[in-house]
Parts: structure tokens; sequence; C-alpha cells
């Protein structure tokens, strides 16, 4: 099995599964972190594919696993009151200044929305395993308004070494979580949230918010992604 990390630069998952003896690779169109091994605009191959042109998922085997941590801002809990125009930012906007914000952030929903479901189609008609990671609240979108559900909701990601509580959910395409039984100890992070991290060390905010611990990678992958 070769695993295939889409929409992941921060090698995190990808070194853990090497370190478990798997072959793996990053993909993604930004390599900030260093860890990027095909740079590669990905909503062109998942437009691709789904077209039926040539693309990236031509090369990846029923055998392989596509783990996809697919962009997440537009689907957050926090886009409503901006398309509503009750965020606090919006203050001072007129009625016109609202909509024509709403309308344009509605279109990259709609766009986002339009290529995860696209980039799932494309798994299915070639039987490709993927497992995609998403954050996880009452409010997202992908929570209210997709037909795929998550297999494994998460709701508190420090129960398996990671230092965000930061709930996250996993949609299982063309495969079921493995369920395994992790019996050592996890090492406790210190607790970080999410509303109060700020850029340093040359990486952004959304950078670091969006990180996930190394060691709740091994755990994950060991108990739900491997026999």
């Amino acid at each position: 099995m070769i695993v295939h990390c889409l929409f992941e630069q921060s090698g995190t998952f990808k070194n853990e599964f090497k370190k478990l003896g798997y072959e793996a690779y990053d993909y993604d169109i930004l390599n900030d972190y260093g860890q990027t091994d095909y740079i590669i605009d990905l909503f062109k191959e998942i437009e691709g594919g789904y077209l039926g042109e040539p693309s990236i998922f031509d090369n990846i085997a029923q055998d392989d696993l596509i783990l996809a941590f697919f962009p997440c801002t537009r689907f957050s809990s926090k886009i409503p009151p901006w398309l509503r125009g009750e965020s606090y930012s919006q203050t001072n906007w007129n009625d016109t200044k609202k909509l024509k914000y709403a309308m344009d952030l509605h279109n990259e929903i709609n766009k986002n929305y339009a290529l995860i479901s696209k980039m799932v189609c494309v798994a299915i008609d070639k039987s490709i395993k993927m497992v995609i990671e998403n954050p996880y609240d009452h409010a997202h979108y992908l929570t209210m308004f997709w037909s795929i559900k998550p297999k494994i909701i998460d709701k508190n990601r420090r129960m398996n070494g990671d230092k965000f509580k930061k709930p996250t959910q996993y949609f299982f395409i063309n495969c079921e979580p493995k369920n395994n039984i992790i019996f050592e100890n996890y090492e406790a992070q210190k607790e970080e949230w999410i509303k109060y991290v700020r850029a340093k060390d040359g990486k952004s905010r959304q950078m670091l918010r969006s990180e996930i611990h190394p060691q709740y990678a091994n755990r994950f992958i060991r108990q739900f992604l491997i026999d």
C-alpha cells in the first residue's frame, strides 16, 4: 500500500506512515514546510479526474490509500454570520456591501463543495480507498449539507495525544475504520486553544491552527487505517 496525502504539506501523517514502514507522499500546491513531494494544483487534478481526463488519480492503485486534508476554511461554522451580515466586522457595512460580499463568499463555498464532492466521485468511480479529514461542528457546512456521513467523529483530539481539542470528523470512502486497540499510554501535550493561536516562528496563524501533533497522527494511523 502506498499512501497519498493530499493537501498536506506539513508531512506529519506522511512521516508517521514512513516510520511504520509504508511508502507515503505529500501533494499540495504549496511547500511552506519543505515536505511537499509533489507540488501540484490538486483542484485542477480533481476537475480533470472528474471529467475523465488524465490526472494523478490514474496512478493510484486500488490497494493504495488517499488521506485528504481538504481545505476547510469555507466550510467553517464561522462563515454563516458573514453570510447573514451579522459578523462584528460588518457592523458599519450597508446592505449593498453585505449582499455583494455574501454572494462572493457563497460562490467560494459552492466551488469548494463541488470540488470535495467531485473528489469523492472520482474515488468511487476508480474504487480508490480514501479518508477525508475536516473539522467537526454542528454548524459545519459538511455536517449540515453533505450526503456523505463521517465514520469517525473525534470530539477531543487531546485524548489521543494532540495539543488541540479541536473536534474533527473523518469520512471513509471505499473502506471502513479498523478500530484496533492501542494499548500504550499517550504523552499528554501542553494544551493550546485555537482562538489564541498567533503567528510565530515564520508560520502563519492558519498554518499553526491546522497542525496535528505527530503522536496523534501515529496513533490514528495504527488505530483506524492499517491492519
